[in-house]
């Protein structure tokens, strides 16, 4: 019997926990004040409903049609689309080993957030903090330095994640009641805090008028997708594991929208949060569009700033990472259930043994991230998997969805139980079979190009080697893009054993 959510609030928590992560707090408002405030916004918003939604809509709707994971679900578009799958699948694994370090850096941050007492007005101090304590040399030498608080606090990140999906479904609906909910509290706690100190307005005018002249800038428009891309965990099997475990009578359109929105509401209040902050300590200027800068050099210098008291600067730190630990756990623990899924659906496992499994091998081989060279290592998988191989797979997710199959009894499927609220076929049909792919593969076209400008070596400039780019770029998404090929050899081994695979394709599922 297949496990469903308890209830529909279950599932669009779940998601909204999943969309909503450490990319809403840090990266979006870093890019909004990159890209001239409101015409980030403006696009971000074009970028969502043209692409996003579409997109999202077609893998929970697949996947609570097959009620399969993101390899099943895809096998029955097409036979060949497996592998499309695997990939997806792949992706989330690659994510989510870096996620567990992000995770536990964040962790860290919370644990000495009391040092902030004593460092009233000393940014200098603030600035250092985080680096002195996970000991990086913030180049790719440096592996054989370790840092033991990051190793507790990665081992904490681990256990935190496995007994939130322990058992599934169960555990999951009941974890999100909080962990969404939570986020949302602190931001606004902090976004009062931020509106009434002195300056806060100049923040607001930053965040939300427009400079439309910033909109000649590709770049912008190459951001905002990716920000909408990779925020609704799309491509990465999370939407197909979450789809599955639907309900046949579930409204998937405004469950959507709904997750949509809420995702870009946290978005813009994280956005509020951090310029209202900036300005009133007189920091505008100096947000940056790295995530990691922001959250854990940057901001701590706005936090020694926030008023002369050492107390109050103190609970303030500790409420803003509290905010961002309860952002990731979400993000962390839904990755590795849309991978659970996908291989225990495969191989008829246990799927609590087999979460645990996968819990156990990945926080082995994110121990690389607790070394001196772990942040490096951290930048460069990153930049690989979210400028590539994420891109390739929503490319290939949409020509298989438009072009292997019928799209049209995807948006039947859509459009069940929704009453008089449907997906228009104008918006849906163009999105899926032209649009998306078609900016997609621009996208991916001008990351490469950028690459090879740069003599194909990422982070050149911060004395990333070619040797690093290779093992930790280049090798790793081509593991990912072959990784159903890897599958088929492993079916291919144990069908010699008795093992016989699903391979049911769309017309062979049928109503529960």
């Amino acid at each position: 019997m297949r496990e469903k959510w308890s209830s529909r609030s279950a599932f669009v928590l779940a998601a909204i926990g999943s969309a909503v992560g450490l990319g809403n707090a840090w990266r979006f408002p870093g890019l909004a004040a990159k890209y001239g405030g409101g015409a980030f916004l403006f696009v971000y918003l074009i970028a969502m409903l043209v692409i996003g939604i579409p997109l999202l809509m077609m893998e929970i709707s697949v996947a609570r049609y097959t009620r399969q994971g993101a390899p099943g679900s895809m096998r029955a578009l097409n036979k060949k689309a497996e592998s499309i799958g695997w990939i997806a699948v792949s992706n989330g694994i690659g994510i989510s080993i870096y996620y567990a370090a992000v995770f536990a850096w964040v962790i860290l941050m919370f644990v000495i957030s009391f040092k902030f007492m004593n460092m009233t007005g000393d940014t200098e101090a603030a600035s250092n903090l985080w680096a002195e304590t996970i000991k990086t040399t913030g180049t790719t030498s440096g592996f054989t330095t370790i840092s033991w608080p990051v190793l507790g606090s990665l081992i904490a990140a681990w256990v935190l994640c496995y007994v939130c999906i322990r058992n599934g479904t169960t555990t999951v609906g009941k974890v999100v009641k909080f962990t969404v909910s939570l986020p949302v509290i602190c931001l606004l706690i902090m976004a009062v805090r931020g509106i009434s100190m002195p300056g806060a307005m100049a923040g607001m005018a930053k965040l939300f008028i427009p400079d439309w002249t910033a909109l000649s800038d590709s770049n912008l428009w190459v951001d905002a997708v990716g920000q909408v891309f990779y925020s609704l965990s799309t491509s990465m099997a999370i939407m197909f594991a979450y789809g599955s475990f639907l309900d046949k009578k579930s409204n998937i359109v405004v469950d959507t929208f709904i997750i949509s929105f809420s995702d870009m509401f946290i978005s813009v209040l994280a956005g509020i949060v951090m310029f209202t902050t900036m300005a009133g300590v007189g920091m505008l200027d100096n947000m940056s569009a790295s995530g990691i800068a922001t959250a854990f050099i940057i901001y701590p210098q706005a936090i020694v700033k926030i008023s002369n008291s050492g107390v109050f600067n103190m609970i303030f730190a500790f409420i803003f990472y509290f905010c961002l630990i309860t952002l990731a756990i979400d993000s962390l623990f839904s990755i590795i259930e849309g991978i659970s899924t996908a291989v225990s659906d495969k191989f008829k496992l246990n799927k609590k043994t087999t979460t645990l499994t996968i819990c156990i091998i990945e926080g082995i081989i994110s121990l690389i991230y607790v070394t001196g060279a772990g942040l490096a290592v951290l930048d460069i998988v990153d930049y690989f998997i979210n400028s590539y191989t994420l891109i390739i797979t929503g490319v290939l997710e949409m020509v298989a969805a438009g072009w292997l199959f019928k799209t049209t009894k995807i948006l039947e499927e859509l459009n069940r139980n929704t009453g008089k609220f449907k997906m228009p076929s104008w918006w849906f049909l163009p999105s899926i079979k032209f649009i998306s792919p078609i900016v997609l593969l621009g996208l991916f076209a001008w990351n490469l190009y950028n690459l090879i400008k740069g003599g194909g070596i990422y982070g050149a400039a911060d004395g990333y080697s070619m040797t690093a780019n290779v093992v930790f770029g280049w090798c790793i998404s081509l593991l990912i893009l072959i990784s159903g090929l890897i599958i088929r050899i492993i079916v291919k081994v144990k069908s010699k054993k008795g093992y016989k695979e699903d391979d049911r394709t769309w017309e062979d599922f049928k109503e529960s």
